[in-house]
């Protein structure tokens, strides 16, 4: 087997976004969304791997893992690229997933991301969401997000990231970036703690539990921009998934302070292009308006796409309708659409 470093610098070269090593297959690259073996390795045995795990991991990740099966942590690689890294057990064998961070921050546009985003982020407060499956590119927005604050406003940010990905230096603003089990214990207590450093934007890398969704919602009713992240699709689902998080009991006051402190849910997926190498991202954008807030009170979220498909005109979108523009600019295949479509029978016909 090639050495861990030769590994990770064969990700880079290749422009691939994740290196997996697991026994029994040799190193796998993930390139636009698909899988590939690279050539001339040979398949790895449990001291292949292990060896690979142990050359990339810190001695506290190593035991995290042992303990609990797996570990999180970021990894310096040359000057050229930094990797988030996952290193766990799977049939008694150690195994690792190594995603590439870019080293380029890309700007909102170069997302694709419109134009009412930068009037979003310049809000005092409230919760903006990004949501969207593993993979789909919520870390990179969140951080074109917090470099547009960064670039233009004199803010105090302050991140909360299991692992920091993307590096920020001081701009306009001053920039803290917190990292889980390194700076602080969990994300509660790194919320708990934000609120005591005169934060006016805090960015919390996952609403992983109760106590953190509740923390989050707390933040943003009480006058700071609270940038977050769910896997979930769709704005109407992860309006439902927060709501769900609490007791039965709780939720009605959930729902009244969500319709009260949410901004904004960004749903996003990335699909692979059909018309050049590389994949490009499908959006569904639903901003806070009057009737939003109305059924999201009312326990009415079902009625939440129409009225995001009512208000084209306030920069809101639903995914489907952005998977059909995306395919009539000839960016993606029918199948692909189809796949991605929260609605795919809807969508079918439009297809044509």
């Amino acid at each position: 087997m090639a050495s861990a470093k030769e590994l990770l610098q064969e990700c880079v070269n290749q422009g691939a976004s994740d290196l997996h090593v697991t026994v029994g297959r040799p190193p796998v690259l993930r390139k636009h969304g698909r899988l590939i073996d690279l050539p001339n390795q040979a398949v790895l045995t449990p001291a292949d791997t292990e060896a690979f795990v142990k050359a990339i991991a810190p001695e506290r990740s190593l035991k995290e893992a042992g303990e609990l099966g797996s570990a999180d942590f970021a990894l310096h690689h040359s000057d050229a690229a930094r990797f988030r890294c996952n290193i766990y057990k799977q049939k008694g064998f150690w195994g690792a997933a190594c995603r590439l961070i870019p080293s380029k921050l890309l700007g909102l546009e170069e997302i694709g991301l419109p134009d009412i985003v930068k009037e979003l982020v310049t809000r005092p407060r409230g919760l903006l969401l990004v949501t969207g499956p593993t993979g789909s590119g919520k870390t990179t927005t969140l951080a074109a997000m917090v470099n547009y604050i960064n670039q233009n406003f004199d803010c105090h940010i302050v991140t909360i990231e299991d692992p920091v990905e993307y590096y920020h230096q001081h701009q306009k603003s001053v920039l803290m970036q917190r990292e889980l089990h390194v700076d602080v214990p969990t994300f509660t207590e790194g919320m708990r703690r934000a609120l005591r450093q005169d934060p006016n934007v805090i960015l919390l890398g996952e609403m992983r539990d109760l106590e953190t969704i509740q923390a989050a919602i707390t933040a943003a009713e009480t006058g700071h921009l609270v940038l977050a992240t769910l896997h979930t699709t769709g704005a109407a689902r992860t309006v439902d998934r927060i709501i769900d998080a609490f007791p039965t009991e709780a939720q009605e006051q959930v729902r009244a302070q969500l319709s009260v402190s949410l901004i904004a849910v960004i749903s996003q997926n990335l699909l692979p292009r059909c018309d050049k190498p590389g994949r490009v991202a499908a959006f569904e954008i639903m901003v806070m308006t009057p009737a939003v807030e109305n059924h999201i009170r009312k326990n009415e979220t079902f009625k939440i796409p129409s009225a995001i498909q009512t208000s084209r005109r306030l920069g809101m979108i639903l995914l489907d309708d952005h998977l059909l523009e995306l395919f009539k600019a000839g960016k993606i295949d029918r199948e692909t659409a189809l796949r991605a479509a929260q609605q795919p029978k809807d969508l079918e016909p439009k297809l044509a």
